[in-house]
């Protein structure tokens, strides 16, 4: 007798996997009292809009995004002359586009057999797994955190700025790195700002200890101070619970909630007319420094993102987006391709600070 998955590839969901009470290869159990599955905890950061800006062309492929660089000065003019004629000057990036996908399958047997509708089980997994991956995707790259199959690149405090510009190796950029020359690259003069403070690195060696979840307020402040100094505001600070934890045991830092949604007592039920109402369901959970502060898991425990809310500091490009089509993995199997084309950039190097806990 033939094995009933010899010829199936890895991943299709067959009747072998169902009513193994005690375990084995079996992964759906019977439920006696009721047709209901336990579902898990999703980890929910809306990453696309809190970081990310779309942007869409009319060509196809890789894109260039052109910026305007401060250019002209005004001269003195002696008596009968003219002055000197000046230009724009604006440089330009390249936003790399790549493609990701999946696929799902399920046999007909599977699905006579089953007692749940596993296609839309199958398909609603995979939307989640899309969440997923955009989530990691933005958090990785707009943090400097290297995964080899995201093709993310690991930026710490000493890495500098021409390697981080090196968009061959480098191809979602990063916030300004160490060593940059003020006008030019991606750094201009604002202000009477000093050079010291427009040459600072975003990405801030923590002042407190090199553990996960260390804080220090002094890196709170000095992360707003080089934000300012590029005419930013700095609104909002992201950080893990590992963090929280360390900010409630600082006897500076107020839970604010009532206060931001008009000092009403907790709980209570936030209307879709206040403020923060995203937020909070983000993990919105007070105010330091007039920062907005974020609890979520998907922050790493050796980072805090401090920034400015009202500036995207990536942008999105999407060639094509979430597409849903008719797979045929084989005979009496139902099958469904999933696929997206997009790219990823920082392309507001100033507006954002990592502040990292390593020695």
């Amino acid at each position: 007798m033939v094995a009933l998955n010899s010829n199936l590839a890895p991943g299709i969901l067959t009747s072998l996997n169902t009513g193994a009470v005690d375990g084995g290869v079996g992964e759906r159990v019977l439920i006696d009292y009721k047709d209901a599955i336990q579902d898990y905890k999703v980890t929910d950061l809306p990453a696309m809009s809190m970081f990310c800006e779309p942007m869409t062309t009319e060509t196809g492929g890789d894109i260039d995004i052109t910026f305007a660089k401060p250019s002209m000065g005004l001269e003195e003019i002696s008596e009968g002359n003219t002055p000197k004629y000046q230009h724009t000057n604006l440089r330009s990036e390249r936003v790399s586009v790549g493609e990701w996908g999946l696929a799902v399958g399920v046999t007909r047997r599977m699905i006579e057999d089953s007692r749940f509708n596993e296609v839309e089980m199958a398909l609603n997994e995979a939307r989640r797994a899309v969440d997923r991956h955009m989530t990691k995707h933005v958090v990785y790259a707009l943090l400097g955190i290297a995964d080899t199959t995201l093709g993310t690149t690991a930026i710490t405090y000493s890495t500098a700025e021409s390697a981080i510009t090196n968009f061959t190796t480098n191809v979602y950029g990063g916030f300004l790195g160490t060593g940059g020359t003020v006008n030019e690259g991606r750094i201009y003069s604002y202000g009477l700002t000093s050079d010291a403070i427009l040459t600072g690195s975003h990405y801030m060696q923590a002042a407190g200890a090199a553990g996960d979840g260390e804080l220090a307020l002094g890196d709170i402040t000095d992360s707003m101070e080089l934000i300012g100094g590029h005419g930013y505001t700095a609104s909002t600070m992201m950080i893990s619970p590992q963090h929280y934890k360390t900010l409630l045991n600082m006897a500076d830092f107020t839970t604010a909630i009532g206060g931001l949604s008009g000092a009403q007592p907790l709980p209570y039920v936030v209307e879709e007319s206040q403020p923060f109402q995203t937020t909070l369901g983000t993990g919105l959970v007070g105010s330091l420094y007039g920062l907005n502060v974020i609890v979520n898991a998907w922050c790493p425990p050796d980072r805090i993102f401090i920034y400015d809310g009202s500036v995207k500091p990536m942008a999105y490009v999407e060639r094509r987006p979430l597409t849903v089509e008719e797979a045929n993995p084989g005979f009496g199997i139902v099958g469904s391709y999933m696929s997206m084309r997009y790219g990823l950039k920082v392309i507001n190097p100033a507006s954002g600070v990592v502040v990292i806990n390593a020695a």
